[in-house]
């Protein structure tokens, strides 16, 4: 997208990650920073004001409050090597998003890359993943659709005008993906994910005539600060937990898109989804622990 240096990649790079107080986003955003990036990190949750809508999944987590903050965030970026700027933005109200928008092409005349990652699922988690269709609660279809697509659409809307017009840009959706498996026990995961990645392709083709690209990336099972209060650890001890052994940091994530940010060729990519696994061979990364962790599979898909 940029031109290379060999210690700052993506220097003179701005992005836009959504959704980057905590889990995938903060680790996309952390990575962009640390190859150099001017990071634009959005979310509801503010060291003053966290965000209040994952009542059910608290009560099940223990905790009072959801971990992370855009601004913590944004100063992680920073003490990386990048330049990070915490915006307050709730991605369902459109008019946050134009101004959001407006303000980085106000401010920086430019727009390199748009990660979709603002997602609502966990609003309504009530602790039953597996479970038949007729089982869960449609507030889940609101949680995944309402909050979750539509966040990743009305965010690409903005942006593309202001890619297409410089005829350069990427925009990556994160997602899951088992190569078209089904995801057995929740339908409307398997829907919104789908939807997902459809939107990715979509966009890709109406964008490619005007040199911008589109793409979805899949993580395997990342350890999440959700995921590691649920088995009651942390970063620093999860390998006591045997259960977690196929997991992977967010940031072996934002390594990948970092990666793909700085790919000159990655208009090859677009309209594809790629798993960060795939993505780790291909260009050379490790996780933060020096393993490249296999891509993770649906067992008995």
């Amino acid at each position: 997208m940029q031109s290379k240096s060999s210690e700052r990649p993506l220097k003179g790079c701005v992005a836009v990650v959504t959704g980057g107080s905590r889990g995938a986003g903060r680790g996309i955003a952390v990575e962009l920073g640390a190859a150099g990036a001017t990071v634009y990190v959005t979310g509801r949750s503010t060291r003053e004001q966290p965000a209040n809508a994952y009542g059910e999944l608290l009560a099940l987590s223990g905790l009072s409050t959801v971990p992370g903050s855009i601004d913590e965030t944004a100063d992680e970026v920073a003490q990386h090597g990048g330049r990070g700027i915490a915006v307050r933005c709730d991605h369902t109200r459109e008019e946050e998003v134009v101004q959001l928008f407006a303000r980085v092409q106000h401010d920086e005349g430019h727009l390199d890359l748009l990660v979709n990652n603002a997602w609502g699922g966990h609003e309504s988690f009530n602790g039953v993943f597996d479970a038949p269709f007729w089982e869960h609660a449609l507030a889940q279809w609101d949680a995944m659709f309402d909050r979750g697509v539509r966040n990743h659409l009305l965010a690409s809307r903005c942006a593309a005008p202001l890619m297409v017009s410089q005829r350069r840009g990427l925009m990556v959706t994160t997602t899951f993906w088992d190569r078209d498996r089904y995801l057995k026990g929740n339908l409307f995961y398997d829907l919104a994910k789908a939807a997902m990645n459809r939107l990715a392709f979509g966009m890709a083709e109406e964008l490619r005539p005007h040199g911008v690209a589109s793409l979805a990336v899949s993580p395997g099972w990342m350890r999440t600060e959700f995921v590691l209060v649920g088995h009651k650890t942390d970063e620093a001890h999860w390998r006591e937990r045997p259960a977690l052994a196929r997991t992977e940091s967010p940031r072996y994530l934002g390594r990948a898109v970092a990666a793909l940010a700085g790919d000159q060729s990655v208009m090859k990519k677009s309209g594809a989804v790629h798993r960060v696994a795939d993505l780790a061979r291909e260009y050379g990364f490790t996780d933060v622990d020096g393993r490249q962790v296999d891509a993770f599979e649906i067992e008995g898909g």
